[in-house]
Order: C-alpha cells, then sequence, then structure tokens
C-alpha cells in the first residue's frame, strides 16, 4: 500500500493546497495531510481549527486523512511509518527552500524519507496563504483564493 503524508501550516488552507492535495490522492493509496504545530507562530487559525477545514475541504477524497503533528517531520513519518513526503512548489524560490528540506530530512531519516514534489497548477502558482491573509486583513476579495465555506471564517478572523 502506498502511503504519502503532505505536512504543511496550512493558515488558512488555500485552493493552491487542495490542488496538491487532489492530485496526490491520484497517486497514493492513503493520503495523509497533517498540519503542523509550530509553537513558534501565532496562526490566526488554531490547529484544531485547520484540521476541521483540511476534514471539510477534503470530504470527496475517501483516500484522504487529516492528522496534526508537532516536532520533526521524520520523527512523525517514522510513528506513521511512511516513507514519502509531498511538497508543492509555485516557484523557483519555494524549490531552493524545499531542496535544503528534503536532502535535510532525508539524511536525517537515514535515506528513509523521501520528497515527492509537485508544481501547483498554473491557476494557483501566485497563491500563498501569507498573501490571504494579508488580502483579508484589509478586507479585500479572497473568493478566489479558498474554498468558498472559507471565506467568511477568514474574514471574521480580522473583524
Amino acid at each position: 500500500m502506498k502511503h504519502a503524508i503532505y505536512p504543511g501550516s496550512f493558515d488558512p488552507m488555500t485552493l493552491g493546497h487542495l490542488d496538491v492535495i487532489e492530485r496526490a490522492a491520484q497517486m497514493f493509496d492513503t493520503l495523509t495531510v497533517s498540519v503542523l504545530n509550530n509553537v513558534a507562530k501565532s496562526p490566526l487559525f488554531s490547529v484544531e481549527e485547520r484540521v476541521k477545514i483540511l476534514e471539510e475541504a477534503t470530504a470527496h477524497l475517501k483516500n484522504v486523512k487529516i492528522d496534526s503533528f508537532s516536532g520533526l517531520l521524520i520523527d512523525y513519518c517514522a510513528k506513521k511509518d511512511v516513507h514519502i513526503v509531498i511538497r508543492g512548489l509555485r516557484a523557483i524560490t519555494d524549490f531552493e527552500y524545499e531542496l535544503q528540506i528534503a536532502q535535510t530530512n532525508r539524511k536525517l531519516s537515514k535515506g528513509q524519507v523521501d520528497t515527492i514534489f509537485l508544481t501547483t497548477s498554473l491557476e494557483y502558482a501566485y497563491l500563498s496563504s501569507s498573501s490571504v491573509k494579508e488580502i483579508a486583513s484589509f478586507h479585500g476579495d479572497i473568493s478566489q483564493c479558498v474554498p468558498e465555506f472559507l471565506v467568511d471564517r477568514i474574514h471574521n478572523k480580522f473583524s
């Protein structure tokens, strides 16, 4: 059984994230989308809220599971007995950053964790969680950036 993990902050989840999730779900028997609990950041949504948002957004994908973790990704992968990590790339700058992390994870896991990069569909190449938060903070239109059910939830965080 082929199983992969797609880790991230997902704060908030965007249509670009959903694009990567849907495409990765077609490649693997099981895909675990896992929300990183990064205590060094102050997120817009709590880990629990992000898990629920991802569950709602991926309800149509029967082989996708939603989880959360803290600590090192390689430790989480070992705990779940998963050896493949999915990461999305929008631009060359993403690649430089993600390549270093992928190589570090492979080295620290003694070759047990490999990373597969999926390029985001062109229609979402401009999109980031940071830009969604910035647009929403000025009460801008984010309807082309996130699933419809999430628009008001994000705007309410800035009310």
